[in-house]
């Protein structure tokens, strides 16, 4: 019965995820808290759930990432510069996580889903914030469809940006696409579809340096995460191969009642 209900929020966690760029992290996580406190499943701590979800998201984040890449959905500069933040940022929140505590966790993550839910509503309205904008760091990009995207990156604030967005993917185990999607959607104006597929990219490689850091502390259950990892290797090509076909605005309109659902649940929770 477990090993069904593995592979059932394996695969469906890891569409939803790379569908908008989360990863499944911000579904993973709560879930295996859930099942945990539901006598499901043995073992589940938010340490553990944490640290089996960040290896879960290097499956999730490499597949993705390679249906994206073939779809000319990544910004692979862009990528590599907001990692020079991310990956120290993703072993500093590992750490800290240590700290964390059920209904903590919850109120924190709950709040955290409906801040961005919120940011996204009202994206459009907020004008670019020249201090994250450099013209002398022009971002040429043209996707798949022969359509062509400009848009400036200021590196030492992105850098800067995303080793806080670290700090929340080690801490939490998300990845950090619940943050760098609508980060780079609102603050460095990317396309949305391009935001996605280059965020699985950041997802695969944070998640590595923030499994490191779990695995060490022991927070990873080796059990659940091998059937987890191959479902969700299954669940994020099916979520690829959606994101093609789905409108930008579809996409962002997923990404916000998605925020919603779980930051309103997870605050339940927390104060139950």
């Amino acid at each position: 019965m477990s090993v069904f209900i593995l592979i059932l929020l394996g695969v469906s966690s890891a569409i939803i995820g790379s569908l908008v760029g989360l990863g499944g992290g911000i579904i993973i996580v709560p879930a295996l808290i859930f099942l945990g406190e539901a006598g499901l499943l043995d073992g589940i701590t938010p340490q553990k759930a944490i640290g089996t979800s960040t290896v879960i998201l290097i499956a999730t984040g490499l597949s993705a990432s390679i249906g994206y890449a073939r779809s000319k959905q990544v910004d692979f500069k862009s990528a590599l510069l907001f990692l020079i933040g991310i990956i120290p940022g993703a072993l500093v929140g590992a750490y800290l996580s240590h700290f964390l505590t059920l209904k903590s966790f919850n109120l924190y993550f709950g709040l955290l889903m409906i801040m961005m839910s919120i940011v996204l509503l009202f994206r459009d309205k907020i004008k670019p914030i020249k201090f994250f904008q450099n013209p002398e760091h022009l971002r040429s990009f043209t996707d798949a469809k022969g359509q062509h995207y400009t848009y400036s990156i200021s590196p030492v604030p992105a850098i800067i940006a995303t080793f806080f967005v670290g700090c929340l993917t080690g801490l939490f185990g998300i990845g950090g696409g619940a943050l760098m999607t609508p980060l780079m959607i609102i603050i460095f104006r990317f396309p949305p579809h391009i935001a996605v597929g280059t965020s699985m990219l950041m997802i695969l490689f944070s998640s590595l340096s923030g499994a490191t850091s779990h695995i060490v502390q022991g927070n990873v259950l080796w059990s659940y995460a091998i059937v987890l990892v191959i479902s969700s290797f299954i669940g994020a090509t099916l979520g690829v191969r959606i994101n093609k076909r789905a409108k930008s605005e579809t996409v962002v309109l997923m990404l916000r009642l998605i925020m919603v659902i779980l930051g309103i649940y997870l605050i339940i929770k927390s104060l139950i």
